[in-house]
């Protein structure tokens, strides 16, 4: 299998994808396209391997397969290696790891927008706004519920690392990069995301690329 992902430090979709793949267990080629670049417009209609997604990332390419989106890519390795690596296997806590993804993957919009993931910049505390700050105590509210019904096996959200985590983790790469208080469980969980053996791997490959995307520094920094 091959996964084409965008800059590692920016794009939040591609991290969740290779997370997605990671935890599949399966063997894939990750290729990176810079993207935002000069002439990108043209250039992405270039690539073939994002042809299928209208240039955009994550896709993967797997034999005459091909899957964009990073839900739909983390579905789609589910069904190769079986559903209970990424969803809880009770059914009151599958229901709700389903519905905290499908939240994350639709919405939080002002969150999105204002603090984009950035892991070139260092930490500051950056000013929040009443709409970002809804968007952060929805996601605090989210995460106190699914660990105190469902976290009791382990430090993530139901306890191992599954899909509500994969879809989180740039949730936590982003409230750790603007220095948004939360409170001691979250922390603690945010701790727990950060230092995964994957996440570590995925900032120290970001921190090797080479390539930035000015105006999203100056965006993430306004």
């Amino acid at each position: 299998m091959k996964l084409v992902i965008g800059n590692r430090s920016y794009s939040s979709w591609s991290l969740r994808g290779w997370l997605a793949a990671k935890q599949s267990g399966l063997a894939f080629e990750t290729q990176v396209v810079p993207l935002y670049g000069e002439g990108w417009d043209e250039t992405k209609r270039t690539i073939p391997e994002l042809a299928p997604a209208a240039g955009k990332v994550p896709v993967l390419w797997d034999g005459d397969a091909v899957v964009w989106d990073s839900l739909a890519i983390l579905e789609y390795l589910a069904d190769k290696v079986g559903r209970d690596r990424y969803w809880p296997k009770a059914d009151d806590a599958r229901a709700m790891a389903r519905a905290l993804v499908a939240e994350m993957h639709s919405g939080f919009g002002a969150l999105r927008s204002t603090l984009p993931m950035n892991l070139r910049i260092a930490p500051f505390e950056k000013p929040l706004s009443a709409e970002v700050r809804a968007d952060v105590e929805r996601i605090l509210t989210l995460w106190a519920q699914a660990r105190a019904r469902f976290g009791q096996g382990g430090p993530f959200l139901f306890g191992t690392f599954g899909a509500a985590d994969i879809f989180y983790a740039p949730v936590v790469a982003r409230l750790r990069t603007y220095g948004v208080p939360v409170p001691g469980f979250a922390a603690a969980y945010m701790d727990a995301v950060w230092d995964h053996e994957w996440l570590e791997a995925w900032r120290a490959a970001a921190a090797e690329e080479p390539w930035d995307i000015p105006r999203w520094d100056v965006a993430a920094l306004a």
